[in-house]
């Protein structure tokens, strides 16, 4: 037995092969191109049916199941019978920004303060004009290619198009104001189910987006794991016996497969900031060299916050004084890993389960330095999985067959190595950093 996941991306599609132990059997990969105009962001969702059935016939063979992910909010509208009649939208598509404002106005308790410009509701609106077309999710429609029929979609690919998680259904209350037609969305399953199975047998099971893959990939699952993933952005998922309720908007919620929650929020901080500040700098020589500096960079890659608080006016800043690359590249670092202990402590208030581990994934985890400062400023143990991309985590859950992922996860998933914190040395500077943010109002 084997198992594919299989990640619908920006730039590619990325697919993997797992047997039952988690050893990855083949890897395939194809890329994909986008369509960019201002504030809009296409895809033509025939490249992703080419480049899976093309990845596929590189890993080869019949595997026991696949499952899907993609990127949140991306989606397209069919026919009935599931014949595109657009290109796909993407998850950062802001054409329909102004729309907002009537989503909000029609169900203000919902989404006041949970809807964003670039979620998938507001382009729905824009776009439908009657019950003859059809919303689909990105990886239902690649799940539909495999099974030869309109499939139903999960309950993490619908959350940006408007379900109601708590209530497990659409709010038809609320689309009646917006004169949605409720036959345009598509049935709400729990990920995991099985969708239907392809013309040889493989079962095809419904995903997650590629955060929650990522996530599985990583084991963070049971109440008090969390998985910090570190690219040009943070990324904090978790989980949670109950949902957390956060007026601020910074942190939403995933249903977990398994029952309870899956918090987190996405930061505008992290790594990307360093290829501005540092332009052609040997950051692996930085990163051998480097020691705790006094000083701290807020290190936002763009103007505006989105978590661990909601502050459309923040701006990067550094307290301290920085002499050199090297003292620029330590602040950073530092900068990066005060937000992700800000954020712990602000899911903490929400009445989140204390943290017990912490799994840190994407590309930063290719500083040791970093790793090691993280445990430190977080004061708890990190782990760093052998394989935590979200095709991997999409193979888990395909493996999970409608049961329990956790159970699943935890005989799969493989940790490379755990760091144990160290007594910190930046307590006070942290406790500046905080000040500051406070002082600019950054925190309301």
């Amino acid at each position: 037995m084997a198992w594919i996941g299989i990640d619908l991306g920006t730039q590619s599609v990325r697919a993997v092969l797992v047997d039952p132990d988690g050893e990855v059997l083949a890897r395939a990969s194809r890329p994909l191109t986008s369509f960019r105009e201002g504030v809009r962001h296409e895809q033509d969702p025939q490249q992703w049916l080419d480049a899976v059935d093309a990845c596929l016939v590189d890993i080869g063979g019949v595997p026991t199941g696949i499952a899907i992910c993609s990127t949140s909010g991306t989606f397209l509208l069919t026919d009935p019978a599931g014949r595109p009649l657009t290109r796909a939208l993407m998850y950062d598509d802001a054409r329909s920004a102004a729309r907002r404002v009537h989503i909000v106005d029609a169900d203000p308790d919902r989404w006041a303060t949970s809807m964003q410009p670039t979620w998938a509701l507001p382009k729905v609106l824009d776009l439908v004009a009657n019950s003859s077309y059809r919303v689909i999710h990105s990886a239902d429609f690649v799940a539909a290619h495999l099974v030869g029929h309109p499939v139903a979609t999960d309950t993490s690919h619908a959350l940006k198009t408007g379900y109601d998680l708590v209530a497990n259904s659409w709010p038809t209350a609320a689309f009646d104001k917006l004169g949605l037609p409720i036959e345009i969305f598509p049935e709400v399953v729990r990920p995991g189910t099985e969708l239907g199975r392809t013309p040889a047998g493989v079962s095809v099971y419904a995903g997650m987006t590629d955060g929650c893959a990522a996530q599985i990939a990583a084991g963070a699952l049971a109440p008090g794991d969390w998985n910090s993933v570190l690219g040009t952005t943070l990324v904090l998922k978790g989980v949670s016996e109950k949902l957390l309720d956060d007026p601020t908007g910074a942190v939403y919620s995933h249903v977990h497969p398994d029952g309870g929650w899956l918090p987190g929020g996405a930061s505008s901080s992290g790594a990307g900031v360093l290829t501005e500040l540092l332009p052609g700098a040997d950051l692996d020589a930085l990163d051998h060299a480097a020691q705790p500096v006094d000083a701290v960079t807020y290190p936002l890659t763009k103007v505006g916050e989105r978590f661990p608080f909601v502050a459309p006016q923040a701006e990067r800043f550094t307290l301290g004084r920085v002499d050199s690359e090297l003292d620029t590249y330590v602040a950073v670092l530092q900068g990066v890993a005060f937000v992700e202990r800000l954020a712990f402590e602000h899911l903490g208030a929400l009445g989140a389960d204390p943290v017990r581990r912490v799994s840190l994934t994407g590309g930063a985890t290719r500083s040791q330095y970093w790793n090691q400062l993280r445990a430190d400023t977080l004061g708890v143990p990190v782990e760093l999985p052998a394989a935590a991309d979200p095709a991997y985590g999409m193979a888990v859950l395909a493996a999970s067959q409608g049961g329990s992922v956790t159970e699943t996860a935890r005989r799969m998933v493989r940790v490379d190595r755990v760091l144990e914190p160290r007594p910190s040395r930046l307590d006070d500077l942290y406790a500046a950093f905080v000040a500051e943010l406070d002082a600019r109002g950054y925190r309301g």
